[in-house]
């Protein structure tokens, strides 16, 4: 088949360009700016585009497929001739689940946890030498792409996100998989600019439940409140199995979980990450990996990308890099690390990033998310704000939504670098929460620190 990408160079859609590719394709692509690590690994394989920026000429009759990213535009001109002249045009679900639709599509959502769930999965069969096609939205130590399609694989793993699917499709991702198997992990308000509403928002995981297919398995977290509600009240035949968080105890700075056959050391730890394992565990036995060889394959599991990495550690300092940016996920990270680490003074830094966590009627949802930890301190820049186009926002609106007296607030990036160096980080646990860079902080430069 000959394919051709409309923005080529996202983090996801590139990765669909190299599965394609490797599965025997032909792949074009074009794009008006791509970033790293995208550019080297689309130029590896010969699929950079020449010059960036959008060219009608790309889009002729022999192609089969079109598959359009989030970053173009309704009006964008290779979009516009491709709907003149009927070549075929898939969002990104949509062509995943055409590939995957003589599979069993497990698919993996909720608002917080599906990049780690997914990732779990993925460890353990790997750890088991079980081949699956995948879907993931973090880079895995030991595989090369985070999509991956085959002819023959019987199972399709999906991280399903219920973000938009393109600029001409508003529905959620997730509503186009059609699982057979699915999960969810929790529900917690985001992506305010397209859910302006909490109920609103919540209505999309109902209508993922209900798009299971008759006599599917749900897999659901009975712990968080809007997910139990939402799976139990479905009328939707399938079948639920719940799972919570197991019993653990914490020595000397390792998490241990209690199994059949004993005390089991892990790598990674945290209620919220537990609770992710358990989830892990329901799905893995439902495509037929045992208890048994299950845990043998989770103690070897160190985390997703970004979402509690260790960057550093030496005797008396670790230093965490994550994700997190939504208040739920702030709550979460902070209350782990804390508990994990509660001899040590824990200083967490959160970069508010996002279009939701930088505007004014959302910034209330953070209220307490900072509580667990000794020292807060909130980086956002005034900049970002005006990027966004969003109503200004105060160090004191920031202060009074976080109700916590002794945050300390930075919009200027040298003066919050200059703060975190200036830090003695000797028996601390330092928690770095960002979807961005603090406006220009090297993460490497952060761990030499600790050297």
């Amino acid at each position: 088949m000959k394919i051709h990408f409309i923005a080529i160079g996202g983090s996801a859609m590139h990765n669909l360009a190299l599965a394609l590719h490797h599965k025997g394709y032909k792949i074009t692509g074009s794009d008006d700016a791509i970033f790293e690590p995208s550019k080297s690994r689309l130029e590896k394989y010969g699929l950079l585009p020449e010059t960036f920026g959008w060219f009608e000429d790309n889009i002729t009759l022999d192609l089969d497929a079109i598959i359009l990213g989030m970053h173009a535009k309704p009006d964008n001109i290779e979009l516009l001739k491709a709907q003149e002249i009927g070549v075929k045009i898939y969002s990104y679900p949509e062509f995943l689940y055409e590939q995957s639709k003589d599979k069993t599509r497990v698919v993996i959502g909720g608002s917080h946890g599906k990049t780690t769930i997914t990732s779990m999965i993925l460890h353990v069969l790997h750890y088991h030498d079980m081949e699956v096609d995948y879907m993931v939205g973090a880079q895995l130590d030991g595989f090369d792409t985070m999509v991956h399609l085959t002819e023959a694989n019987e199972f399709m793993i999906l991280e399903g996100d219920e973000y938009l699917s393109s600029p001409i499709d508003r529905r959620p991702k997730f509503h186009l998989y059609k699982p057979n198997i699915a999960l969810l992990s929790g529900i917690a308000w985001d992506h305010i600019n397209v859910f302006p509403t909490f109920e609103n928002y919540v209505e999309q995981f109902s209508i993922f439940t209900d798009s299971l297919i008759n006599g599917g398995i749900m897999v659901y977290n009975e712990e968080d409140k809007e997910v139990k509600n939402v799976v139990e009240s479905s009328e939707n035949h399938i079948k639920k199995y719940a799972y919570g968080t197991p019993e653990y105890t914490i020595e000397n700075g390792i998490t241990y979980l209690d199994t059949s056959d004993g005390k089991l050391p892990l790598e990674i730890f945290g209620e919220h990450n537990l609770q992710n394992l358990m989830g892990a565990k329901w799905i893995c036995q439902h495509i037929g990996v045992d208890e048994t060889d299950f845990y043998e394959a989770i103690a070897t599991f160190k985390g997703a990308s970004k979402r509690l990495e260790k960057i550093a550690q030496n005797d008396s300092t670790v230093v965490f890099k994550d994700f997190a940016h939504s208040p739920s996920k702030v709550m979460a990270t902070s209350n782990a690390v804390k508990k994990q680490y509660n001899n040590r003074r824990v200083l967490a830094c959160l970069e508010l990033h996002t279009y939701s966590s930088l505007n004014v009627d959302f910034l209330k949802e953070y209220k307490g998310a900072l509580d667990a930890v000794d020292t807060a301190v909130v980086f956002y820049s005034p900049h970002a704000v005006e990027i966004k186009q969003l109503e200004k926002v105060s160090e004191q609106q920031i202060k009074d939504a976080f109700q916590r007296d002794d945050l300390i607030v930075y919009t200027n990036p040298e003066e919050f670098k200059s703060y975190l160096f200036s830090q003695n980080l000797e028996n601390t646990a330092l928690l770095l929460m960002s979807s961005g860079n603090y406006g220009g902080l090297s993460f490497e430069e952060v761990s030499a620190m600790v050297d």
